[in-house]
């Protein structure tokens, strides 16, 4: 239970709204769900949640005005919280998870204005994530604030710990679909990661990365670098705040 909710009466409650209300379809259920989960999480403004969108520690989840969780959407908010901004949409299917029990820091999900979460991203915020204004993620992106430690090749990887240093997405950043963002990484504004690159390193402003591990292929302005230009924008570019 304490994987679940902030207390056992905080449990109760969850789960008796929604179940209550939870199931209930087409707009009735949007306009109950808007009512009564006020009594659970914190809505500012107007919402809307859709039938079967599963919530764990709802008390600290809090959903700007207009936000749109689809159906199938999961939100686990252990313990130090998920916001979602104002005009933002979490798609179908979509699992954003703090699930921090190690009693890390920085363990969170903040999500800014006018964003959207697409089809079954994965957002795991151990390390902390933060997501600036009008950033789309496409379906099936990862952005993982959590990764484990395996370097001793004596010890199970499950004893050697895990890092969890956080993740940053700039405003106005584009996500493509089935792409990953790992631990410790920022996205500079305006950047444009392609489908199916794996980011393991900052990337800077105004840029195209694509690849495994993700490089920069293009700046925006219109020019097309070569590989070795690349490199250099991108080791110059990395280093700055």
């Amino acid at each position: 239970m304490r994987r679940q909710a902030s207390s056992p009466a905080r449990y109760w409650l969850e789960q008796l709204l929604q179940a209550a209300f939870g199931w209930v379809p087409t707009i009735l259920g949007i306009g109950l769900r808007g009512l009564g989960y006020r009594l659970i999480l914190r809505m500012d403004g107007w919402a809307a949640v859709e039938k079967g969108v599963r919530l764990r520690f709802a008390d600290h989840i809090r959903l700007g005005h207009g936000a749109y969780l689809d159906e199938g959407v999961y939100l686990h908010a252990c313990p130090q919280g998920i916001e979602i901004g104002a005009g933002s949409i979490v798609m179908h299917g979509a699992v954003l998870h703090v699930y921090n029990f190690r009693d890390l820091p920085n363990a969170g999900i903040r999500i800014g204005r006018e964003c959207l979460v697409g089809e079954y991203t994965v957002i795991r915020g151990q390390g902390g994530v933060e997501i600036g204004d009008r950033v789309y993620t496409s379906p099936h992106t990862q952005i993982l604030a959590v990764n484990h430690v395996f370097d001793d090749s004596r010890r199970p990887f499950v004893e050697q710990g895990i890092t969890a240093q956080g993740i940053v997405i700039e405003d106005d950043v584009w996500v493509g679909a089935a792409a990953t963002v790992t631990d410790g990484v920022r996205v500079g504004r305006g950047a444009v990661v392609a489908a199916g690159a794996v980011v393991t390193e900052d990337v800077p402003a105004h840029t195209v990365v694509a690849g495994v591990p993700a490089r920069v292929v293009r700046r925006l302005n219109g020019r097309r670098p070569s590989r070795r230009t690349a490199k250099v924008h991108f080791a110059k570019e990395a280093r700055l705040p």
